[in-house]
């Protein structure tokens, strides 16, 4: 008997009809001498109604107000699928993140777990039951209910995985695993067998929504047997996993789209030593994120530098640095938020010669142009037009994986 730790996101129960479905998924793997923990995301639209619904009666609400009122989302789907297997007459109960043992530091809004107390799911599963838990959630030192930011659900499964440790851990969702780009935008775009966590974690963090970032890095700390698949079809997912049988052969596996990006330019910084630093840790004390960074030859005694942020964190960054003008020292500052990252990712490319120039000659047969340039031992990123994201998507894609685009 295996215990297997499966996952819905918000689509797959967004109505009755595809409750109803989950419940025959779980029911279905119960039913197979497994023993069963299942972690659900809100319904739909739910989390977004219900901050619409904040900002109409207090756009300046408290975070620990908001996570008060968010965390009800996933009650809701933990609790009528729970109904829903009951009525099929199996034993099932259903917990919210409290109840289940999840502890977290106390950064409401996006807090981090920092231990599970399985006591009550290990108590539940002994008796025989199904045990549901509401993604997304846990409580903090003070008795608080806190949320995990973006995507917080995938890493709640990922965490009562670990903590458990399960044999498996399935997360549902919309598609049929992880493909090479997102198939709903990009012609010709196939799915993947099996990819590694590094891999994964790159297309996570470059703008692939299939899994959260966070999940993804505990699933390699704890090397959870993790596997991608939809909840609609039944078709065998993807698996995620440290080493994969083609890791030799791997050129490129993927090919992401990140459009919540946004570009600062320093002008006529001194080319003196101390400037990045003074940059960088003035937004780092912001915990503002930065990602791609350029910095030009020095001239006339001034460089420049330019890099990308959280498209949401750019106003505040350019403030910061307005308002430190003198402690640093540049001429004049430049924001576009019209720009889009465009990434690669392979576990291979290291160790093959012209992955990145044929990603330069597709987008330049399809006219795109590129602003900027970050590259890794697993990835290329560019920076193009944010108008141009979704041609130089499909034209990267067709060099790499179109049967006639080359030896990938």
């Amino acid at each position: 008997m295996a215990l297997i730790v499966q996952k819905f996101g918000g689509s797959s129960v967004a109505n009755m009809e595809r409750v109803r479905n989950v419940a025959r998924i779980i029911t279905e793997t119960y039913k197979k001498g497994n023993s069963v923990v299942v972690v659900l995301s809100a319904q739909g639209d739910t989390t977004d109604d219900l901050i619409a619904k904040a900002e109409e009666l207090n756009p300046h609400a408290s975070k620990r107000e908001m996570d008060m009122l968010l965390s009800t989302g996933e009650q809701i789907s933990i609790a009528l699928c729970a109904m829903t297997i009951e009525g099929m007459g199996y034993q099932v109960v259903s917990l919210t993140g409290w109840q289940a043992g999840m502890n977290t530091d106390s950064a409401y809004g996006n807090a981090r777990i920092k231990r599970i107390n399985t006591e009550r799911i290990q108590t539940e599963l002994d008796k025989n039951k199904i045990v549901l838990v509401a993604g997304f959630q846990g409580i903090n030192k003070y008795g608080d209910i806190t949320t995990l930011g973006r995507g917080g659900s995938d890493t709640s499964a990922v965490a009562l995985a670990a903590a458990l440790h399960a044999d498996l851990c399935q997360i549902y969702t919309d598609v049929d695993g992880v493909y090479t780009a997102d198939p709903r935008t990009v012609q010709g775009a196939r799915k993947l067998e099996e990819i590694t966590f590094d891999e994964m974690l790159e297309l996570a963090s470059l703008g692939a929504q299939v899994l959260h970032n966070r999940s993804v890095e505990m699933a390699k700390r704890y090397n959870v047997n993790l596997e991608v698949l939809s909840s609609f079809t039944g078709n065998p997912g993807t698996k995620v996993k440290e080493v994969v049988k083609t890791m030799e052969k791997t050129h490129v596996s993927g090919v992401a789209k990140d459009k919540n990006v946004a570009r600062l330019a320093l002008i006529g910084l001194a080319d003196e030593p101390g400037t990045a630093f003074k940059i960088f840790s003035l937004l780092a004390k912001k915990k503002i994120n930065v990602d791609i960074i350029l910095q030009s030859i020095g001239r006339e005694e001034t460089k420049d530098i330019s890099f990308t942020v959280a498209r949401g964190d750019a106003e505040e960054a350019k403030r910061i640095l307005e308002e430190n003008r003198d402690y640093i020292g540049f001429k004049s500052i430049e924001m576009n938020t019209q720009v889009a990252k465009v990434s690669i990712v392979g576990a291979g490319m290291v160790n093959n010669f012209g992955v990145a120039s044929r990603m330069f000659e597709a987008l330049s047969n399809a006219g795109v142009n590129i602003n900027m340039i970050s590259t890794s031992e697993i990835k290329v990123s560019v920076l193009v037009d944010e108008r141009d994201a979704d041609r130089a998507v499909q034209a990267v894609h067709d060099k790499f994986f179109s049967e006639f685009g080359g030896n990938n």
